[in-house]
């Protein structure tokens, strides 16, 4: 005859289960609340990108003036403090993002123009040659902020203490920091159909990882399951199951 089981968790399994449920939950929800985050700025992004072009003025504005609006600027490319974004891919090639300061037009102040993607080239031994027209430029782009959160491996010093070309993230603080004329808090991705000087751009829209954090989220939620089944299972005993038989005298 076949006893009931009845429900007798043994301590170790119990403290694992305490602790790895919350953390599998937790990294479910955190995916599925960067998903919302994404989908909510790209709402936003459309709203303001989709309107009226801004004029950037020349006086430094702050970044919600700017944020995600179609802007217009007139001014000047200057090269000597132009840097490159390390680790670009485009299409399955790495590459650089070409980040130009315009000065703007009757103003000391610049504004950082991403002028698309360019290949890296022979090597990273030798930077790729960059084409820079002059004169005076019309640019035309949606300004972003900067991510001000992101992992990096450390910062390579320049050689000869002169200006760091290539830098793994555009850290706006840093720039300002490092430039002797004041800058805009924003980045300016140029149009494709625009000619100031652009080479590759293809931006990337800013829901494009909402899938793969809904998919982690299925990922913790299901391991979150699998550790309820597995804990439901060792659990259950059978009743009488783990005491020896008694001798019969």
């Amino acid at each position: 005859m076949k006893h009931p089981r009845r429900f007798r968790p043994g301590p170790i399994p119990s403290l694992v289960f305490a602790v790895l449920l919350p953390l599998f939950l937790y990294l479910g929800y955190w995916q599925l609340q960067r998903a919302e985050e994404k989908r909510q700025l790209q709402v936003e992004y459309d709203t303001r990108a989709n309107g009226p072009a801004v004029q950037v003025e020349r006086r430094v504005q702050r970044a919600e003036e700017l944020r995600f609006y179609r802007v217009v600027a007139r001014g000047r490319y200057e090269t000597d403090h132009q840097i490159l974004i390390d680790n670009r891919v485009h299409q399955g090639r790495v590459g650089y993002h070409v980040i130009t300061p315009l000065r703007l037009e009757n103003s000391e102040v610049r504004l950082l123009v991403n002028r698309g993607w360019i290949s890296i080239g022979e090597g990273r031994d030798r930077l790729p040659a960059i084409d820079t027209p002059g004169g005076l430029q019309q640019i035309t782009g949606v300004a972003t902020v900067p991510a001000e959160k992101y992992f990096t491996l450390g910062r390579p010093e320049p050689s000869g203490g002169g200006w760091q070309r290539v830098w793994q993230n555009m850290e706006m603080m840093r720039y300002a920091a490092a430039v002797p004329f004041p800058v805009q808090p924003v980045v300016v991705l140029l149009d494709p159909d625009n000619a100031a000087g652009g080479f590759t751009r293809e931006w990337s829209r800013l829901d494009a990882g909402i899938s793969v954090h809904q998919g982690y989220a299925f990922q913790w939620f299901m391991l979150a399951a699998a550790l309820a089944s597995i804990y439901l299972f060792m659990s259950l005993r059978r009743r009488g199951a783990g005491t020896p038989k008694q001798e019969q005298p």
